[in-house]
């Protein structure tokens, strides 16, 4: 997803764990490491994570059509936040064991693909993916086969899309077979690797592998992190180094995490180091005055922050990180989790800004909300942690 559609994008484009001694010292590399915010009262993070989540639900669940709604103050449908409303719920629930959560989930599960065509398929190989990934922690986390019935066929449709244009990779969507990009490979290769962690068949470790592999030879910059959002899109074999996502550096930690919890192998590791530490030092997707992830709108990018922020959650909480790194990561979490809390969010209506310093008023976007209350459940996981 694009903070303007991809299409149109593409359109104005073509218009105009680890060992000791084996890991590399990033603390050499000139990476801010934020200190833990001073002066600000404590935050019972629990009790902000039912807040929060009750608001989701209070204000953006449609009761009718067993949807998120676009927006607090309208009724439209959007495919692929669904995924994202889905894993707050399942954070909500494992964080709880609330049943209502479960409730949720499966009035999700019965309504979104009635706006969805009467299917979970769709045109967008990404769209697709964060679905089938949503719907996997579902099924992890209640295992009613359902989800696991849906997510198995949402991935048959995605490896589909992998064809030899630019040695591989997956498609963006099913008209563009020649566009390949990190937003429908990041969620595949994620997908993958935890199908092989559930079901123990070596295919999905393989294309877990095979996929990850591409996007680090295509999409990735190994001296400095930045993970690049797609190439070919007009036929023509350019990489995009115009665009620095958020969301692109969460997909990529997150694939590379996933794979090194799966293998142990530190490469891994280290590639999702640096892609994290880019981020945390690219004054672009930090705000180095407030130290907090950009602002990266409405629209498809108020979700960014938050895949970003469900991923180097992850990452902390992967075995093998050596103090500096999680140190330094909890504490930029914790900057902005504060920040947002305490600035970023209208105390009137409990709704989020786009940049998490700046309160919205009476309406807000749900993707920005979305990555609000990733952030929020994220703090409280790392609060349960001892981490926060």
């Amino acid at each position: 997803m694009m903070t303007i559609r991809p299409s149109l994008c593409l359109l104005a484009l073509v218009l105009a764990f680890v060992v000791p001694g084996c890991k590399t010292d990033y603390d050499d590399d000139n990476v801010p490491a934020p200190p833990p915010p001073s002066g600000a009262a404590a935050i019972e993070w629990d009790k902000a994570a039912d807040s929060s989540t009750s608001t989701l639900m209070s204000k953006f669940w449609n009761p009718s059509g067993n949807y998120f709604n676009d927006k607090n103050t309208s009724t439209g449908f959007n495919y692929w936040p669904q995924a994202h409303g889905l894993d707050v719920l399942v954070d909500a629930f494992l964080r709880t064991g609330n049943a209502e959560y479960k409730t949720y989930m499966d009035k999700w599960f019965s309504g979104v693909p009635v706006k969805n065509g009467n299917g979970f398929l769709n045109e967008f190989y990404d769209d697709m993916g964060w679905n089938a990934l949503a719907m996997l922690r579902a099924y992890e986390a209640t295992k009613d086969e359902k989800y696991k019935t849906a997510v198995e066929a949402l991935w048959t449709d995605i490896k589909g899309g992998w064809n030899q244009t630019m040695n591989g990779g997956i498609a963006w969507r099913k008209s563009m077979p020649w566009y390949k990009n990190t937003p429908a490979n990041g969620p595949a290769a994620i997908l993958a690797a935890r199908l092989y962690r559930n079901f123990s068949r070596p295919d999905d470790l393989d294309w877990s592998k095979k996929i990850y592999g591409w996007m680090k030879d295509s999409l990735y910059n190994n001296n400095t992190g930045w993970v690049y959002d797609g190439i070919n899109s007009a036929n023509d074999g350019v990489r995009n180094t115009e665009w620095k996502f958020t969301y692109n550096q969460g997909l990529f930690l997150g694939a590379a995490t996933e794979l090194y919890l799966l293998t142990n192998n530190v490469a891994y590791l280290n590639d999702a180091l640096r892609a994290a530490n880019f981020t945390l030092s690219d004054n672009v997707l930090t705000n180095f005055t407030d130290n907090l992830l950009r602002d990266e709108g409405g629209g498809d990018g108020g979700l960014f922050k938050g895949v970003l922020v469900r991923y180097l959650t992850q990452l902390i909480l992967a075995p093998g990180m050596v103090s500096s790194d999680k140190t330094r990561y909890v504490n930029y979490l914790k900057n902005n989790a504060q920040t947002l809390w305490t600035k970023g969010t209208d105390k009137n209506y409990l709704l989020y800004g786009s940049y998490w310093k700046t309160p919205p008023g009476a309406s807000t976007d749900l993707t920005i909300q979305l990555s609000g209350a990733m952030l929020v459940e994220a703090a409280a996981l790392l609060a349960d942690k001892d981490l926060l």
